[in-house]
């Protein structure tokens, strides 16, 4: 069963904007912190950007602070990533996240704490 979709994924020129979608069928959806993961060839994984569950709380890799956006929507089920001025260095597969937890405030940054995943939306910035 995928619980996980990514979409919005593409090409883009440097200075450019996407959005990424992912929609969930977690259930209950505000028992979801959601996050996003990205990777590209020969680097780590990496942690960019988590909601709590109840979208007080959020969390950004230093990398993208005030350029990417993260944001949920309870009625639909769906977890966004806002991306503005895009880098060549933003070029990864970005991964959808889901991670149940007790705290409402709590947004996980590490992988091991999120057990769901989607497939992955490849995003590509050319300069």
């Amino acid at each position: 069963q995928v619980l996980l979709v990514e979409s919005g994924g593409g090409s883009v020129q440097a200075g450019g904007s996407l959005r990424l979608s992912c929609a969930a069928s977690l259930s209950p959806f505000s028992d979801y912190a959601m996050g996003w993961f990205r990777q590209s060839p020969g680097k780590e994984r990496e942690f960019v950007a988590g909601i709590s569950r109840y979208s007080s709380r959020t969390d950004y890799a230093d990398s993208v602070k005030g350029r990417f956006t993260i944001s949920k929507d309870y009625n639909t089920r769906m977890a966004y990533l806002q991306m503005s001025d895009l880098r060549p260095e933003d070029t990864a597969v970005y991964y959808c996240v889901g991670s149940r937890t007790q705290s409402t405030a709590s947004v996980p940054t590490t992988g091991e704490n999120y057990a769901y995943w989607g497939q992955g939306t490849q995003v590509t910035v050319s300069s």
